[in-house]
């Protein structure tokens, strides 16, 4: 089956129409600084006054930090509990963003005038985002859907086209990027590809959100079992061994925790969400499951540090006043 970039984007568009690495190396750190020297520009993470988000493409808590991070069109912004802050400099766009116990790994674009290639294949940065490792791909591919184990084992992209390295699909690695291999899909039988959730402690345990429901691996994507009826599954996370998804169904929007084994599902109560304002991506600290964070197609940030009972509105249509 030919798989296009159209149809890779096709459960993110569609919902819309439908509904309205390692350690970074001492060498990596000198040219970093050395380019930052040049451009006269200081790494600093400052408390914003206010925000005014384009587009958010990730959330996530990274192990090395006490915050949620935005992955945003501008750089990351972060939101400690009280405040939101924002970085001066590094201002990539993160696609893929996930965040893992040494900080995070992402795909995507560089801020102009740093030196770096576009684009900027995988990278994990685990300082916050003052420096980078480039893990693979740099200055080849792009990839909007990642994936990646809280403990770092376990590496997933969806690739368009087949390359040296990649087949097309779903690929994994199990050495933080140095060397890959395609998954089979077997029994995969969604006719779109969605975002990939990996468990946090197992990188061989994954599952797809789909517009036909969540697809669900515990070999790396090699054979699949569709767990959920045929439903649109906008985003989807774990928490432990249990998945938490949104879902839209006949016009409302769900929050729901599925166990892959049982199938049993509980909903979960939020805030009220129009139907053409869906959830698209959903975080869960590992550190502390009652931790968990949603974002919406129209830039809205929910958090709960109660597994869910209450709901603190910390962003709306991507912007933000200082506190």
């Amino acid at each position: 089956m030919k798989i296009t970039m159209k149809v890779f984007l096709t459960m993110l568009t569609g919902i819309m129409l439908l509904v309205a690495a390692g350690c970074q190396d001492t060498s990596q750190d000198q040219k970093n600084s050395q380019q930052e020297q040049k451009a006269n520009i200081t790494y600093d993470i400052v408390q914003a006054k206010s925000l005014n988000v384009g587009q958010i493409l990730g959330i996530g808590y990274p192990g090395n930090d006490f915050a949620l991070y935005a992955a945003t069109d501008e750089g990351l912004k972060m939101y400690n509990g009280k405040n939101w802050y924002e970085t001066t400099t590094n201002h990539h766009e993160y696609y893929g963003f996930q965040a893992v116990s040494s900080g995070f790994i992402a795909s995507g674009h560089p801020q102009k005038g740093l030196n770096l290639k576009d684009p900027l294949g995988l990278i994990q940065s685990n300082n916050k985002g003052r420096t980078i490792s480039k893990l693979s791909f740099y200055g080849q591919s792009l990839f909007h859907f990642v994936g990646v184990s809280f403990s770092g084992k376990g590496l997933y992209v969806i690739n368009e086209e087949p390359n040296k390295k990649l087949g097309q699909g779903l690929n994994y690695s199990i050495d933080n990027g140095k060397t890959w291999k395609k998954s089979a899909l077997k029994d995969f039988n969604a006719d779109s590809f969605g975002l990939i959730a990996v468990h946090p402690n197992n990188g061989n345990t994954i599952a797809m959100s789909t517009r036909t429901g969540i697809y669900y691996s515990k070999d790396n994507g090699n054979t699949m079992k569709q767990i959920t009826t045929p439903v649109m599954v906008t985003a989807l996370t774990f928490s432990g061994d249990t998945l938490l998804f949104s879902s839209v169904e006949n016009k409302k929007i769900y929050l729901k925790t599925i166990n892959p084994g049982t199938g049993e599902q509980k909903n979960l109560t939020i805030p009220f969400l129009d139907y053409d304002n869906p959830i698209t991506y959903l975080a869960v600290n590992p550190k502390d499951p009652n931790q968990i964070a949603f974002t919406t197609y129209k830039n809205d940030v929910y958090e709960s540090i109660d597994g869910g009972v209450k709901w603190n509105d910390l962003m709306q249509n991507g912007k933000t006043e200082l506190k």
